[in-house]
């Protein structure tokens, strides 16, 4: 993908999730409509630019004309003119290798993603190399948050790889901020083949102090047949919510329909803000 390439030309950390959450925190009105489409936007086609994101490709010069990651995601900030803060988990250059369970290796996050060996072998676990240390600014937010939400996202190369960070894990476990993971929708051919909520959790759950995790928000809704079945293409399936089992591996467990109207199978935004914002202000 595009950030594999960046990470691969330039020797930066790939700028993909990042890029994401920037977007995320950048004001919703018609002002700020431009930056938010030119940073979602995709080259389909020219010689080097197909396939990169120009989000991607701005936060690569960023870092270039800044001389480092934290500096180019606050000036990125500052033009988008986020809410919030974004930072990177760690600076260290390292890279993401799963050991799958007939004890081979695939080497580098853009190869797990898209599994183009032993699709059909399941991961046994993810690991950094070289290890990476946390940045000190995300400790310090850590610390002092109110609400810690893991997830949605790719469970061995978007979530899991955070909790691999030195320093991070001990942080949340730490923390006095309340825990929630975000279930996924679907499941990823070559990553979670016939997962169910329930094991999204338990693999979540391995890195975790015992009952750290307060909340698991899973949707409980039917999905669009016409959705399922364009994603069946991707050999994906729905998460089963299989709740009875949850609840034995969290605290709490907010089951809801959670799917957002559109042509993508995606978490409906609003709805995941208002169970979090409902979440910080339990007592």
């Amino acid at each position: 993908g595009s950030s594999g390439r960046l990470r691969d030309e330039f020797g930066q950390l790939p700028p993909g999730d990042v890029r994401q959450a920037l977007v995320a925190l950048s004001p919703n009105d018609r002002a700020s409509l431009t930056l938010r489409q030119l940073f979602n936007y995709r080259f389909s086609k020219g010689e080097g630019l197909e396939g990169h994101s120009f989000g991607n490709l701005f936060l690569a010069a960023l870092t270039e004309i800044t001389g480092g990651t934290d500096k180019a995601l606050a000036e990125a900030g500052r033009i988008l003119g986020i809410r919030g803060k974004v930072y990177p988990v760690t600076l260290t250059n390292s890279n993401l290798v799963a050991r799958l369970e007939d004890g081979s290796e695939i080497f580098g996050e853009a190869n797990i993603d898209v599994r183009k060996v032993k699709p059909e072998v399941k991961i046994d676990y993810v690991y950094l190399d070289p290890k990476a240390y946390a940045y000190p600014e995300v400790l310090k937010e850590i610390e002092t948050a109110d609400v810690i939400v893991l997830g949605p996202g790719d469970l061995y190369t978007s979530v899991v790889p955070n909790l691999l960070v030195d320093g991070i894990v001990d942080a949340i476990n730490f923390s006095r901020a309340k825990k929630v993971y975000i279930c996924n929708l679907m499941t990823k051919e070559g990553e979670s083949d016939g997962f169910s909520a329930s094991d999204f959790v338990k693999e979540i759950r391995t890195y975790l102090e015992e009952g750290k995790l307060d909340y698991v928000v899973v949707n409980k809704g039917t999905l669009p047949e016409r959705m399922v079945k364009r994603y069946e293409k991707e050999k994906a399936i729905p998460v089963e919510a299989d709740i009875d089992q949850v609840k034995k591996l969290t605290k709490e467990v907010i089951a809801k329909p959670l799917v957002a109207a559109g042509t993508l199978l995606r978490h409906d935004s609003g709805k995941i803000a208002r169970i979090v914002i409902d979440i910080a202000t339990r007592g």
